[in-house]
């Protein structure tokens, strides 16, 4: 169990959230090629949720093991900076880092040991992953203005907006809410399962 009398991170710790960051990155990279495989047209729609629902074990395994405030927010972070350097629109990179502060702080009001309260914080982290996709909606101009300049064409603009209106914004919410409930329920399941009987947390 964690020494909860520090409360500071340590190098150990950052180590660790170096690693689980690492492993949620992948997944993401994951959750990007399979939406982009089985919900070709959507799946700007429905990354986030796809995300949401396979990455519940790294994010209670990173409360669990660290149970400082600090752990959340950095992968929020890198996760934010990420957008903000490999190309998305501007304003990308912002939600990860909100829903990350938020989400930490949700954990930390019951001392990251409360399923509830770490369930409700993995959906707050798990909109996050809207960032990329939350200008298509409420942005549109600007969005487009930027996809030109970075070189795309009209026909690939056009199927990337032919599905973006209230109806797939509300999918879109609804869907992150859904799989995110169940990633994180999972997540707790193989905590309590494997992880502990394995001396992992």
């Amino acid at each position: 169990m964690k020494d909860t009398q520090t409360k500071k991170l340590t190098a150990p710790d950052l180590i660790s959230i170096g690693i689980f960051t690492a492993l949620y990155f992948i997944l993401v990279t994951i959750a990007t090629f399979a939406s982009a495989m089985l919900l070709p047209g959507v799946s700007n729609i429905f990354l986030p949720a796809i995300a949401a629902l396979i990455s519940g074990c790294v994010y209670m395994l990173l409360a669990a093991k660290i149970q400082k405030f600090g752990g959340i927010t950095i992968m929020g972070i890198v996760m934010g900076l990420f957008f903000l350097v490999s190309g998305h629109f501007a304003f990308s990179f912002a939600a990860n880092i909100l829903c990350g502060i938020a989400a930490d702080f949700i954990a930390k009001s019951k001392d990251y040991k409360s399923k509830t309260s770490l369930l409700i914080s993995y959906i707050v982290f798990s909109y996050g992953l809207t960032g990329p996709v939350l200008p298509m909606w409420f942005m549109k101009d600007a969005y487009i203005a930027n996809l030109v300049e970075r070189g795309k064409d009209t026909a690939y603009i056009d199927s990337l907006f032919a599905h973006i209106n209230m109806g797939s914004f509300a999918v879109c919410m609804i869907s992150i809410l859904v799989c995110a409930l169940l990633g994180g329920y999972f997540g707790q399941k193989m905590m309590e399962k494997h992880f502990k009987k394995a001396g992992i947390i």
